[in-house]
């Protein structure tokens, strides 16, 4: 099965002292899911946008070793990806400050069709994953553009991912609330974070929003508490199964918990697991990354997953 990612990845500066690596909500997925495919016959390609620079070319000899296809990558002349660097507290929380905004990926479809417009035209993915930020960053004709492309894609029999990341520094609840619309109408499996999905919608039901939109598939992540996930949505009696979160002493950073956990998630869901595996993989997964520093760990530190 080839799944294909669309968002943005940025340099990313953390630690003490100050190291620099990479990461970004849907790039995070699509490293982890690559690993994890790497036994469950799945192929995993990021699309996205860089500069030409040395940083960016480090990027992607750093996603090739990973085994992510970065052929829908596409390469700007002055442009550069966006930084963020950030500061974790004791208990792993962590705060970002941003340098984004003329982000290379924000021009993605900015120009002539671009390679993941191209490959949706030639039916080439199995699965499409975005994010709400991989919406947030684009210039209102772009986000159209996107749109339309998860359109056809579900018309040639595609499934789409989303994952509904809010960054209130990117948009209003009012604005993500429209494009959220939007996105839904095409989605599969909504993967959906119950404190940013309050920020965009207030205490509104979860379930009965993404049943109304036509999503088969909700995942409700909500940190240490058990996940809920609600499927067969379209059915008169859904199925409902709470999954518990694997429980961790000492939680050193939680960069990249929800993203991995999604990884975990679809790596099950994709290859025939049934909700409750696929949300233990997740959870499992997202354990091991919150022990460690950053967005991407060491291949070696989840090899009992592989």
């Amino acid at each position: 099965m080839n799944i294909a990612f669309f968002g943005e990845c940025m340099v990313e500066l953390s630690g003490q002292p100050l190291r620099r690596t990479f990461g970004g909500d849907t790039l995070n997925t699509a490293l982890y899911l690559s690993r994890l495919g790497a036994s469950r016959h799945l192929s995993v390609s990021y699309a996205t946008a860089l500069g030409v620079d040395n940083i960016s070319r480090d990027m992607l000899s750093a996603w090739q070793e990973e085994n992510i296809d970065t052929r829908l990558v596409r390469k700007l002349e002055n442009k550069l990806p966006g930084l963020y660097l950030v500061e974790t507290e004791p208990n792993g929380e962590r705060h970002f400050h941003y340098w984004r905004n003329d982000s290379a990926a924000k021009f993605y479809f900015a120009t002539d069709l671009s390679p993941l417009e191209q490959a949706i035209d030639n039916h080439e993915f199995d699965a499409l994953y975005i994010s709400g930020i991989s919406l947030a960053i684009l210039a209102e004709e772009a986000k159209a553009t996107l749109i339309t492309l998860l359109e056809k894609h579900r018309q040639h029999g595609g499934k789409v991912m989303f994952d509904n990341n809010f960054r209130p520094q990117l948009w209003t609840a009012k604005q993500a609330q429209y494009w959220y619309s939007q996105v839904l109408r095409f989605v599969d499996i909504a993967l959906v974070t119950e404190d940013d999905d309050h920020k965009v919608w207030g205490n509104s039901d979860i379930v009965a929003r993404c049943r109304m939109f036509g999503c088969e598939e909700v995942v409700i992540k909500r940190g240490c508490d058990p996940c809920k996930v609600v499927s067969h949505l379209q059915s008169a009696e859904p199925t409902v199964t709470y999954v518990a979160a694997n429980q961790v002493e000492h939680v050193v950073d939680t960069c990249a918990a929800g993203d991995s956990f999604a990884a975990g998630y679809l790596a099950g869901r994709l290859t025939g697991a049934d909700e409750t595996q696929s949300a233990e993989l997740g959870h499992q997964l997202a354990a091991i990354v919150i022990q460690h520093p950053g967005a991407i760990i060491p291949r070696e530190a989840m090899s009992a997953l592989l």
